[in-house]
This record gives C-alpha cells, structure tokens and sequence, in this order.
C-alpha cells in the first residue's frame, strides 16, 4: 500500500458505451471536485492499437491509479503498446462493474490498491527489447473504431490456433516465434470468434460485453495446446466460415423479397445458434463481409501455411 495520493488515468471510452452513464457522471464530477492530479484519454484501446507513446510515458508514473475497465484488459493494453506497469504501483478501477458511488470514493482514495494480475513475464514484457503485440502498418483512419484483440501472455501457451483460424492477417509472430496482434486494424469490429476458439482464454476484446471475453478474471489455469487440435483443424477446413458464408447467402436470397432486412438478420441469427457460442454473436456487418467459399478456401490456407512456417522456426532461447 502507498501512502503517496496516485496519479489518476481516466478512461473515458468514448468509442464504446461500457461504463454505465451514472458511473461516468460520478467519475467526472469527484475528479472536478476532488484535488486530484489526473488526466483524462479518449480511448485506451485507440492508443494501444496505434501504439501511442503516451502510454510509455503514463506507465512510468508511480503510483497510478487507472480508472477503466478490467485489470486484465488495461494491463495487456499497456503490454500492446509496449509500456510495462509497475505491478506493485498500479491500481486499475473497473468502472464497467463498480457501482457509482464506489467508484467516485475509490477515485479519491489516498491508499494504493495495488491489483494488476498475473506476474512479470519475462519473455513477453516489453523491457526484453523483443517485438511487441500491436503494430500497425499503416495509421488506422479516424473513424476507425478501435476493436482488436489483445493477448493476455500471463495464459498464452504459444499454440498459434488465433494465427491459424484469423482470415484477415490480424495475428503474425515475431522472429522468436512468439505470436503477437501486428494488424489490430484488420479485425472485423464487434467479431470475437478468435477469443471463442482460444483454449486458454488468453485473447482479450475490452469492449466486448462477455466477462471471460472482455478481460475480467478467468477461473484455472492455462492447459496444454493439444486440448482443442481437433476441433481446430475442422475450423481450419473453412467449415466454420463457409456454413456461416453460405447460412448469409441463403438468408439473403430467401428474404429478400418478402421480408425486412430486421427480419432475415433475426433468421441469420437463429440459423447460427447450432453453431454454439462461436457464431451466436457474430453482428450483421461480419456476417455480410464473410468471403466467398473459394476466397475462404484460399485465406485458410495461407493461414495454415503461416502456423507451419511459425512451428518450423528454432525455439526461443532460454531467458
């Protein structure tokens, strides 16, 4: 516990609306009133993507207190921009579960909670000098909205099944082999089929509404990789992709005439539940930017490749 009042981080999270709106107004108005020293950003997800060197410099402020969403969530989205927080100095509010009042009084607090989770990793900490989880070719534009995954390495096991089952080249690895998020912007926005087929629970969305999904704590610990090779491989197939392709293409064809578009979305989705909890969310913009069977063939394909390639390379040396 620190004596010394934290420097405040709010997250306001303007690109989703998970904070509860009294949650928010309560926040704002304790850090108005309160002598706090604080600052505010739009949107830590935005920052991690584009790899904003602010974080860096917010990462060595001790002690921190950031009020956001989940511990796990703020501390890989730090990780994603290759800023490390100190884990005994840091104290993350998760303003989605908090209730307002509490939130307000904890904000103001002049005890440090220290509650990051996990342990240092040093293979995947950003101080190791290795390539880091979020890099963007190319400036994602303004309206993009900052939806990617993150990767919790505290569980990761290395497996590469998100290299494999992602279609639109969001997953890449370093040359130590380690698997990293190097296209954030390629994600299709609101999709969380890769964070469904990781056996670990180790791929964060944070704006997702899911607990396990959006980065709030997950019961056990990581298992070996093998535990979901089989259904892996049926989903490398393009089975998956191509039955949600063609169940589209059916919905499209079958209600176009006779019904609204509300309608055949609302059959999409129950066509989808025998899929389980992999496809029961996908959102209509996902469904309609699905690939055609030959495409989906092809990108399966060099996805596979790319995990051969990744397994062929040395293993790291030990640290």
């Amino acid at each position: 516990m620190s004596d010394t009042a934290p420097y405040v981080l709010f997250c306001s999270c303007e690109n989703a609306r998970v904070i509860p709106p009294a949650t928010k107004e309560a926040v704002q108005k304790a850090l108005a009133e309160a002598d706090l020293a604080f600052e505010t950003v739009p949107d830590l997800c935005d920052l991690a993507a584009r790899r904003d060197p602010e974080l860096q410099r917010l990462a060595r402020i001790t002690p921190l207190r950031i009020a956001a969403c989940s511990p796990r969530a703020v501390k890989w989205l730090f990780a994603a921009a290759g800023a490390r927080l100190t884990e005994t100095a840091c104290e993350v509010l998760n303003l989605r579960t908090l209730p307002a009042a509490d939130a307000a009084a904890r904000l103001c607090a002049t005890t440090l909670a220290p509650n990051l989770p996990g342990t240092p990793d040093p293979i995947n900490q950003p101080d190791q000098g290795k390539p880091q989880p979020a890099t963007v070719a190319h400036p994602p534009p303004a309206s993009w909205i900052p939806w990617f995954p993150v990767i919790d390495y505290d569980r990761c096991v290395n497996c590469l099944q998100c290299l494999g089952f992602c279609l639109f080249g969001v997953y890449g690895v370093d040359e130590q082999g380690h698997v990293r998020v190097q296209q954030p912007d390629h994600c299709k926005t609101l999709c969380p089929a890769c964070a469904r087929v990781c056996p670990e629970a180790a791929i964060l969305f944070p704006k997702h509404s899911a607990a396990a999904i959006n980065g709030d704590p997950v019961e056990g610990q990581p298992s070996q990789p093998e535990t979901m090779q089989v259904d892996l491989h049926s989903l490398l197939q393009g089975d998956i992709h191509g039955l949600l392709r063609n169940r589209g293409e059916r919905a499209r064809t079958r209600f176009a005439g006779d019904r609204d578009a509300d309608q055949a979305l609302s059959e999409r989705r129950r066509c989808l539940r025998q899929f389980g909890g992999l496809a029961a969310d996908l959102p209509p913009e996902v469904l309609r930017d699905l690939p055609t069977p030959e495409e989906i063939a092809r990108k399966s394909a060099e996805a596979a490749a790319r995990v051969a390639a990744a397994r062929k390379r040395p293993a790291p040396p030990p640290t």
